[in-house]
């Protein structure tokens, strides 16, 4: 059997797609994650975890007779992704610290490692959404948890250039990731997933308004990119495997946030009916308008595949939810049991 990759954040919304896809390619993998996450959620159903570890007890066991087995890289999904947190101790600990421990242990190792880096480093895009590595000091995220990423970007960059770096590494800036398998993260989901329950329970979607001038209601934009282009870029970035950088991952195109609740509308056959409501005081000068990827330099280290359409990536993942759960509901939004 070949090595297995050690997967963090394995039992997360982008962990679970990717472990799930390394059993559908024969790849061995040894999940990292809280240990109640792997059995508590309902769309893990059918995942082979391979080896299981508590992402707390990782490094004790790396020192372990589970280091002595070798891996075949890692892959560092694992964080705090709530945008609205705001212990710092915390984000630094989660994001920062382990991250660079892993960076560090890879580099003893001699082990590719591939990592989650955000979107949310490039705060409001006043530098832009390039992803030119000589900008990064500068960005400015608008909350903590951006900042973290930024932060652990920036050390890595450093790094290598002091000469210590993974004999192949990458960072990927995951631009607005939605699909299959994320109830778990409740205020933290996209907004297809917030948008389908609403529809199903209700058949009325509540966005917010734009305050910002120039700015229509729903006319918000974010590079949406469904979770298996994610899950495509992450094990091509593993076989070449890309020698280095950090990356951003996304669509290359913003859509609008009615785009994306017509789409899923469409998606579960209802006609839209949306209620407009006032963005959280709180959460406003936190609030980016507009997002999106410049994927020149993915583009042009080989990754050539294109990637999937907003409407076919909302379809996809609406009926993904519908099959996983009871009751159905028609195309009114009713309960099928009613």
């Amino acid at each position: 059997m070949s090595l297995p990759l050690l997967v963090t954040g394995a039992a997360g919304f982008i962990g679970a797609r990717f472990v799930e896809s390394c059993n559908a390619r024969g790849i061995p993998v040894v999940s990292v994650d809280v240990l109640d996450a792997f059995t508590s959620r309902p769309e893990h159903e059918g995942i082979d975890w391979g080896t299981c570890v508590d992402r707390d007890e990782l490094f004790d066991a790396l020192a372990g007779p589970l280091g002595e087995k070798g891996f075949a890289g890692i892959v560092h999904l694992g964080a705090c992704s709530a945008t609205t947190e705001l212990d710092l101790a915390f984000l630094e600990r989660v994001n920062v610290a382990y991250s660079k421990t892993l960076w560090n242990y890879a580099c003893d190792h001699d082990l590719p490692f591939v990592y989650a880096s955000s979107a949310a480093t490039y705060g409001a895009g006043e530098l832009g959404y390039d992803d030119d590595e000589s900008k990064f000091e500068a960005l400015r995220p608008l909350n903590p948890y951006g900042d973290s990423k930024r932060r652990f970007d920036v050390w890595a960059l450093q790094q290598e250039r002091d000469g210590h770096s993974p004999p192949a590494w990458c960072g990927f800036k995951f631009f607005n990731v939605y699909g299959f398998g994320e109830r778990h993260k409740d205020a933290m989901a996209s907004v297809v997933v917030k948008a389908y329950d609403q529809i199903r329970d209700r058949g009325v979607v509540r966005l917010f308004r734009s305050h910002k001038e120039g700015v229509a209601d729903g006319q918000q934009s974010r590079d949406f990119i469904w979770v298996g282009d994610v899950i495509d870029v992450l094990h091509w970035a593993l076989d070449q495997p890309l020698e280095r950088g950090v990356f951003n991952l996304g669509t290359g195109q913003a859509r609008s946030f009615l785009d994306l609740v017509h789409a899923t509308f469409a998606a579960c056959g209802a006609e839209p009916n949306i209620e407009w409501v006032d963005t959280p005081v709180e959460l406003r000068e936190r609030y980016q308008y507009f997002t999106e990827a410049d994927m020149g330099r993915l583009r042009e280290a080989g990754y050539t595949r294109p990637f999937t359409k907003l409407e076919e990536g909302v379809r996809r993942t609406v009926e993904a939810m519908r099959a996983a759960e009871a009751p159905r509901f028609d195309a009114t939004g009713a309960s099928s049991t009613d």
